[in-house]
Parts: structure tokens; sequence; C-alpha cells
């Protein structure tokens, strides 16, 4: 009754080990962890709670684009092996393609998204995820095991490293079927560096910003803020003011820092479902009866062109 985990990001992969750690016991089963190749320090997921990591390797892996179905097919052979009751994968735009096409494969359920996992002492495996766009949880509960599922960063916390040097990284080759689709061209996509799912401050902006040389205002205020500057979907992608890594939201990035400020957005579930887990939320808005105001913690109502300047001021002050 094994737990098998993946992700190519190394961080999300010992995120799933933790919740896989806490699932084999229940199982009665060990935890494998599938290293993505070229990952750094594989031999760290036995730190995590591994009990095997298996390194794949194949000359279909080559290449500078991983395919979806390579990595699907990978893990659909180990499951033939190893008869996984879960499969936990990290819930990236690639990985939640490798998991669709595997549970096809198995014939099994799957659910994506995931925001809780839970396995009770009869094997039942429950999860809950975001649906409608964000505006409902829903409780779902696995009809029967096998199941695969994906979880994004930061939902589960990851176990302290052991104080053991852990065992041994299996390199295993696999027999892939020539891909059917090929990679033609790669064209990096500039990035800005931001780094807005391990910082401890955000300062967001939305559509209240009127152009794009105010962004200078919000980002002046997140820099006195030690902090990351975000935006909301219509800012990154509508109007394409701030590249996509700033993107804070259901379908950009999730954060959880200490502080997130919200200057100038409404608060649209999409949005709030991408910065809820905050620990303190502080809403600036000039509409007293926007939704964003529900999930604050502290609220100043008010023209931000105001608001932001003497905040500023007040800063300066306190230094």
């Amino acid at each position: 009754m094994t737990v098998l985990v993946f992700s190519e990001q190394v961080p999300t992969g010992n995120e799933l080990l933790a919740k896989a750690r806490e699932m084999a016991p229940v199982l009665g089963g060990q935890v494998i962890a599938l290293a993505y190749p070229g990952s750094p320090g594989p031999e760290g997921f036995y730190k995590r709670g591994a009990d095997r990591v298996i390194v794949p390797e194949s000359p279909h892996l080559a290449g500078d684009v991983p395919l979806a179905e390579n990595y699907s097919a990978i893990l659909h052979q180990l499951c033939e092996e190893h008869k996984p009751s879960v499969v936990l994968v990290g819930s990236t735009r690639w990985g939640k393609e490798v998991a669709a096409r595997l549970a096809g494969l198995l014939g099994c359920g799957c659910a994506l998204d995931c925001t809780s996992v839970s396995l009770d002492a009869g094997k039942t495996l429950t999860v809950e995820r975001l649906v409608l766009g964000g505006n409902a949880m829903s409780s779902e509960q696995m009809a029967k095991l096998p199941a695969v599922l994906t979880v994004p960063a930061k939902v589960i916390p990851c176990l302290p490293e052991a104080a053991s040097p852990g065992g041994q990284v299996e390199r295993k080759s696999f027999e892939l079927a020539p891909p059917r689709a090929a990679s033609l061209k790669v064209t990096p996509r500039e990035v800005s560096g931001v780094k807005l799912d391990t910082a401890q401050v955000v300062v967001s902006m939305g559509r209240g910003v009127k152009a794009k040389e105010d962004i200078r205002i919000i980002s002046e205020l997140a820099r006195a803020l030690n902090g990351e500057l975000g935006c909301t979907r219509p800012i990154a992608a509508d109007l394409k003011w701030l590249p996509k890594e700033h993107w804070v939201g259901l379908s950009g990035t999730k954060v959880k820092p200490r502080v997130y400020v919200a200057v100038g957005i409404s608060g649209q579930i999409q949005h709030i479902a991408g910065m809820r887990d905050s620990a303190l939320i502080v809403a600036i808005n000039k509409d007293k009866d926007a939704p964003i105001f529900k999930a604050a913690d502290f609220g100043i109502i008010g023209d931000l062109y105001k608001v932001v300047p003497e905040i500023m001021n007040q800063l300066k002050t306190c230094k």
C-alpha cells in the first residue's frame, strides 16, 4: 500500500512527502519519491520522509522540454510495479497534465488542486478543492483506491530534515515509447526575478491604479516594507503592465506571507483564493463595499493616491 510522490519542483516534492509520510502508517506501506532528472540533491528526499528515491533514466527523457506523456508513462510503470494506493503530484500546470494522463492510464479517480487531503483509519480518502472559479469549496470522497491527487505548493508544511543521512538514490531505466509530440522550438520567457511564493510581505495592486506609470507608487511601498510587488489578473494578463510572475490569484501564484497589502483591489474570488491564507491582510480601497474588505484584517477606505503617500510619510517618520 505505497504512496507515490512526484513533482518537478523540489520544495513542493518535500511538502508532498510530509503528507505521504502521514498516510503511510495508515496504509501500512512505504513512501516512494520519483525524483525529476536534473533536480539538485534528490537524496534530500530521504530526509523529508521518503523510504525510496528513484531517478528515472531513458533516452526519450532527453530534450529541452519535458513531455507529460513520458512522465505519466514512467509513473504508470511504477504504479504497475508497486501498486500505490495514492499518487501525490505537484499541482503545477505541467504536473496537472501528468496527473490527468496517469489517472487515465490507471482508470482511477483524479482530483486536481487539492487544498486539503485526509485519510482516516478506515482508509477513506477525502479531499477539499476550490471549485466554480474559487466561489465554492468542494469536499470529495474517493470511491476507491488508487487515486491520483495534485496538491499546490504551500498547502502542506514540510517535515523538518531528519538527522539520519538517508539512503542511496536508485537510478532506474524505463522503457518508453517514442513520444508522439516533439519540441520544435524553445523561447525563453522573460522573468522579473520576483519571488512571491517565499516573500514575507507582498504589496499587490489592482485596477484602482489608473496608469502604468503609477506602478512606481505601489512599488515604492513594497520596497519600503521589504516586500515583493504583486498584482491582480487584469494587471498582468489583460493590461500586461507587469510580468505574470507578479500575478496573485487562483490561476497565478498562491501566496502565504506574514503581511499582504491589497491596494486598489476590488477582491474578486479568483484573487482572494490566491492570498486568503496570508497571516495579516490589509486592504486599501475607496469603495467601502469592495469585497476585499470582507477578507481583510484591517481596511482603509480612501483614495490610494492619497493613502499610499501618507503611509510612505509615516514610514519615513518611523525610521
